[in-house]
């Protein structure tokens, strides 16, 4: 049996190859996938030709594979289990289940690999599930307070997902700013107290205007960077107030940093918090594990539907088409998915 599957095979270039099917082992489920997603931050790294070499080559990353191109890639995928091994519970057959997975048409995988949908659950919505997992992520180690200020930089999925949790929460206010007006409306339809332009020079001065504490506190006292843009970095200190947290979700790859890490930032007391999703952070390991963050992801879907967040879908054979258009015209897409 053949499948299809996407290959990275250049910066900019992608492939779409027949490639034979492995034997499905006693052992395993072999999975036909409905739909994935593009990951816009991670997977436009790979695209660009940006990912840093020490990550392309990072054995534990099993997304990555083998490093280097040809490479296929992606880590939000969903299927019908279509076939189970001799071994396998036929409980199994026909069930919704996540996995992360490459974006191709059928993989193999055993059990232990996947995620069954919660019951009900659309695959759309459960596609969302590692960029889900992320927002829980950064909101639990930035422990956000009752009252304080805070502003996410960047409304991208991963962004706005973290919006739509923190807007949950009895904050001051929450800002959020991004340079693309489609993600702005859907942040403030999310919950976002206001949603700036960072291109605007005033925007220093507006998000102070925006504080209602600002008469007793001149500044933020959170703030997430999920732009993947280092300058966002520069204007979250400068509007950061004494002992503010800026929580640093995005990943750069190999583009760097060139931040004013001068006076104010000394003397008031800044927090630079690094968060990644692959982990627990030690604060949390007496009481958290991963199943039990997955278990409030699983929630967190349920609840905010994300699946609205989608504002393009392309079949596999049309990829080229996607990640040009989110490479390019980034400025019209939210979340993008292939359907199969």
């Amino acid at each position: 049996m053949q499948r299809q599957a996407l290959f990275f095979i250049a910066p900019y270039q992608l492939e779409l190859r027949d490639e034979p099917l492995p034997p499905l082992p006693n052992d395993a489920l072999l999975v036909q996938t409905i739909v994935s997603a593009i990951s816009p931050g991670t997977e436009m790294l790979l695209y660009r030709g940006q990912m840093p070499p020490e990550l392309m080559a990072d054995a534990t990353i099993a997304a990555l594979g083998d490093g280097g191109y040809p490479q296929k890639y992606g880590y939000a995928a969903v299927g019908r289990v279509v076939e189970i091994g001799s071994s396998v519970d036929k409980t199994w057959r026909d069930r919704l289940i996540f996995a992360f997975q490459p974006h191709q048409s059928h993989f193999v995988a055993k059990p232990e690999e996947v995620l069954p949908l919660p019951p009900g659950m659309q695959p759309e919505t459960a596609v969302f599930l590692p960029n889900m997992e992320t927002a829980v992520s950064f909101v639990m180690d930035a422990q956000p307070g009752i009252g304080e200020q805070v502003a996410v930089f960047g409304q991208g999925i991963v962004g706005l997902l973290t919006t739509s949790l923190l807007a949950q929460l009895p904050l001051a206010c929450l800002l959020t700013l991004d340079g693309y007006s489609l993600r702005r409306d859907w942040s403030q339809k999310l919950g976002a107290s206001a949603s700036l332009d960072p291109s605007n020079p005033k925007v220093p001065d507006q998000i102070l205007a925006a504080l209602p504490h600002a008469s007793h506190h001149p500044g933020l006292d959170l703030a997430f960077e999920l732009s993947g843009n280092p300058k966002a970095l520069d204007v979250a200190i400068e509007a950061m107030g004494f002992n503010g947290r800026i929580l640093i979700g995005s990943w750069y790859g190999s583009k760097r940093a060139n931040l004013n890490l001068g006076g104010k930032f000394h003397r008031s007391q800044m927090q630079l918090i690094s968060s990644q999703v692959s982990h627990v952070a030690p604060r949390w390991q007496g009481r958290w594990n991963k199943a039990r963050r997955l278990a409030v992801t699983w929630e967190m879907l349920q609840k905010h539907q994300p699946q609205k967040l989608i504002t393009h879908r392309f079949p596999l054979g049309q990829a080229q088409q996607a990640y040009d258009l989110i490479d390019v015209r980034p400025e019209t897409a939210v979340q993008v998915v292939f359907s199969y």
